[in-house]
């Protein structure tokens, strides 16, 4: 008999009634003046919630003039070197109108919780008023994505002192989005993908309960990131199956008193993985189904990937239609108009509790390893993930796996203007950071930076001190810079 929508252990949805998701689409490139026009072109077009791109440089905690950057300021996502960058990124944005403002900052994610409140200080808005999502989990930086700036233990550290902070100063916050996107993306399974977020999740809360935060205070501001893939129902199964295992393990392990902790709230992501270069307008059919899957299986909040994300990054013209997506399945399909409506589905149902039981035995064995910090850094995690995405490689080279346009129905695609980075970009972003190290008091600068660097060593939270710093327009590279003294830096042990 299943549960109505609404009620323990949330199968069919935390809500006893459907509604409209949050509607977000992620962007950022070039200068923070070229992303603050895109952004508001699809503000225009009604996006409720925003996600920041941020490039490479930035997410390794250089600045845009340091030699590593060279070749890859704005590329990927935007350039962001200090406070005065994210001044003009919101430049015409109303904080308080925005729903939610998400980012990947995972190894920054304290500079950019950091810039964000400098920046509703200094206009004077309450940062409890706007919405605020910072992904924050820096864990599987290590074994998806690899933008870790400092030895994981460390990379721990700093996330908890963004969870203490936000719990206890900026409560509407959501001080840690637990990623498993970019572990599906890097080639694990969907099982894989909910069980090693969750157990990156409970090293979070542990070491959060050890300061004396309560689970209460944390959980019901957390989302889950996860990927809506092309398989149709069991991505639906796996949202269903998250939030079973989710609930259970807030009431049984945390004892949670908040019904709230319970109801983990996921915002999906069509997979880009899943998107290919030949015959790009196929992608279009491919999110389409990605998305429709995200919806049906019960999720607060979307992002559908542009047809041309295989490409670079995507045209105007490319985003747009990825927002008119989400739009037309929302208010045109009728999928809203009942919640989980295809609960009851015979196959769907045994692909739940298939799920459910297959996330709960790896979670079991992680905890047997030594949980989630010693999986990072003894590379089972890596390992896990190459394997399965050896597997998916040579299925798709091989055939067996079916991508149309790839090794089946291929043609020649028809010809695509790409989106073109403005090459002056790199350089306007120099020249840009160099005005901020001219303008700015750099006495001022140098005595906040000291006053990080001595809260780092005390071992506190840096929250405070990072702020003060931001505040004063200390870059991205400067704050990195001194908490590299402190923690050392990343290095590849035989598991990596």
């Amino acid at each position: 008999m299943l549960e109505n929508p609404g009620e323990y252990p949330y199968t069919r949805g935390i809500n006893s009634s459907s509604g409209v998701w949050t509607m977000g689409q992620y962007g950022g490139f070039g200068t923070p003046t070229e992303t603050n026009a895109r952004f508001k072109l699809l503000l225009d077009q009604g996006l409720t919630g925003f996600s920041v791109a941020l490039d490479l440089p930035t997410q390794l905690g250089l600045d845009s003039d340091d030699p590593l950057a060279l070749g890859e300021v704005g590329r990927v996502g935007v350039a962001i070197d200090s406070l005065a960058d994210i001044e003009i990124l919101m430049d015409g944005i109303p904080l308080e109108k925005i729903s939610q403002v998400r980012t990947t900052a995972n190894s920054i994610g304290y500079i950019w919780a950091a810039m964000f409140i400098a920046l509703a200080e200094k206009q004077g808005v309450d940062p409890n008023k706007f919405g605020m999502f910072i992904q924050n989990d820096v864990l599987k930086e290590y074994v998806a994505r690899g933008t870790q700036i400092f030895p994981a233990e460390a990379g721990l550290k700093l996330s908890v002192d963004v969870i203490e902070y936000i719990a206890t100063k900026i409560p509407k916050w959501v001080p840690l989005a637990m990623s498993g996107y970019h572990i599906r993306e890097a080639g694990s399974t969907a099982v894989q993908e909910v069980a090693f977020t969750f157990a990156n999740a409970r090293e979070y809360l542990d070491r959060a309960v050890l300061r004396g935060v309560s689970v209460d205070s944390v959980a019901p501001t957390l989302f889950t990131f996860l990927s809506s893939n092309i398989d149709f129902l069991p991505e639906i199964a796996k949202f269903r199956a998250a939030r079973r295992v989710w609930a259970k393990l807030m009431r049984e392990k945390y004892q949670t008193k908040d019904p709230a902790s319970e109801k983990l709230r996921i915002f999906a992501f069509t997979a880009g993985s899943s998107l290919t270069a030949q015959q790009s307008m196929n992608n279009v059919i491919r999110t389409s189904i990605e998305m429709m899957a995200a919806a049906l299986g019960g999720i607060q909040t979307m992002h559908v990937s542009a047809f041309d994300e295989a490409l670079g990054v995507p045209t105007e013209e490319a985003a747009t239609l990825a927002l008119r997506t989400q739009q037309v399945v929302a208010f045109e399909s009728g999928i809203l108009d009942s919640t989980d409506p295809l609960a009851g589905s015979f196959e769907l149902e045994r692909m739940t509790d298939s799920l459910e039981s297959e996330i709960w035995k790896l979670l079991e064995s992680i905890e047997k390893r030594g949980g989630a910090l010693e999986c990072v850094n003894n590379g089972y995690f890596v390992n896990e993930i190459s394997e399965n995405a050896y597997v998916l490689t040579n299925a798709i080279e091989s055939g067996t796996k079916k991508v149309v346009g790839v090794n089946i129905f291929q043609s020649e695609s028809a010809p695509f203007k790409q989106f073109e980075i403005n090459p002056k970009s790199e350089s306007d972003q120099v020249n840009s950071l160099k005005q901020v190290r001219n303008s700015r008091d750099n006495q001022v600068v140098a005595a906040a930076l000291s006053n990080l660097l001595a809260v780092a060593k005390s071992g506190e939270n840096i929250m405070e001190a990072t702020v003060l710093a931001v505040k004063n327009y200390a870059t991205v590279g400067e704050i990195v810079g001194e908490l590299r003294k402190v923690y050392g830096k990343w290095q590849p042990t035989k598991a990596f």
